[in-house]
């Protein structure tokens, strides 16, 4: 089992001309989605009591919520906008809500989980959370710029924590206070991350393991509908398949992991919101997996 945890979302998104308020989101959401299409994953986080029951359904039907509070209030919300290009999102408003002074614990049937995704959550509580786990085979950790500015020693304390780091470029660099993404990247590993992986957006990821660099290209697509959750959905897919191949983490399996990885953030950026990565079947999966395996041999 792999468990999730971190924030749901009610979003309101702003794209190509479009609004669409009160979506399901949030990082855990998207990356336990994801997830779940290799592993039981379950999901530890906190919503209010506002939470839409057609969203609450969809939450139930892919995923084990026993780790899951509904606290009276407003859930988590966010607002954003997208630039023409689809390449820079503006944070129009965020309200904490119940998340807010939120202590989360581990549900007595999460404890064995061996997989543990620690999503953009408070680096503190981060750390705290995973002490909860049994025996945890393999974890890792996603941060944001919020984080980095406000609590970086925290951030650089929850790294010697994980088994992993994943990170976008643009925090990478804010983290590091290097421009380089090789330079950024050593000194992660310097910190303790053992594999590191640096999102690229639409270009894809690099993965560096001891002295390794493995480049794996985002799935090319000739139409991007909304590109909400896509790293997200990346990190998920990684965890989720590594669980899957039954808890190998040789670099064979993170390097196939994030070509998984990349397939579903494309799957996730082809719809409004979540609906790309609810949509699809095994066998889209795997068939976009085979075509970017195809592109991508030489």
């Amino acid at each position: 089992m792999l468990t999730v945890f971190g924030s749901v979302a009610l979003d309101t998104i702003r794209c190509h001309g479009w609004v669409e308020k009160d979506m399901l989101g949030g990082s855990a959401t998207y990356a336990a989605i994801s997830a779940c299409h290799f592993v039981d994953t379950g999901l530890i986080t906190v919503v209010g009591d506002d939470l839409p029951n057609a969203h609450h359904s969809i939450l139930s039907k892919y995923l084990n919520l026993n780790g899951m509070t509904v606290k009276e209030g407003k859930t988590f919300r966010y607002d954003g906008e997208y630039d023409d290009m689809l390449s820079k999102r503006t944070s129009l408003e965020t309200e904490l809500n119940v998340v807010e002074g939120f202590i989360p614990t581990v549900p007595d049937n999460y404890r064995d989980s061996e997989f543990v995704y620690l999503a953009n959550n408070d680096p503190e509580q981060n750390v705290s959370i995973l002490r909860e786990f049994d025996d945890v085979k393999f974890s890792m950790c996603d941060t944001i710029d919020f984080w980095i500015s406000t609590k970086r020693d925290a951030v650089i304390k929850m790294i010697g924590a994980v088994d992993a780091v994943v990170i976008n470029d643009e925090e990478a660099r804010l983290l590091t206070k290097e421009h380089n993404l090789v330079r950024c990247a050593k000194v992660i590993k310097d910190w303790g991350g053992e594999y590191i992986i640096i999102k690229k957006g639409e270009h894809g990821a690099l993965i560096f393991y001891q002295d390794q660099i493995f480049p794996t290209p985002g799935f090319p697509l000739d139409h991007i509908v909304d590109p909400t959750g896509a790293g997200d959905a990346f990190a998920g897919a990684i965890m989720g398949y590594l669980a899957y191949v039954g808890g190998s983490t040789k670099i064979s399996n993170i390097r196939n992991a994030a070509i998984y990885g990349n397939v579903m953030g494309s799957f996730a950026v082809q719809g409004r919101g979540l609906a790309g990565l609810l949509e699809i079947k095994d066998r889209d999966v795997e068939a976009r997996v085979e075509t970017y395996k195809s592109m991508t041999e030489l």
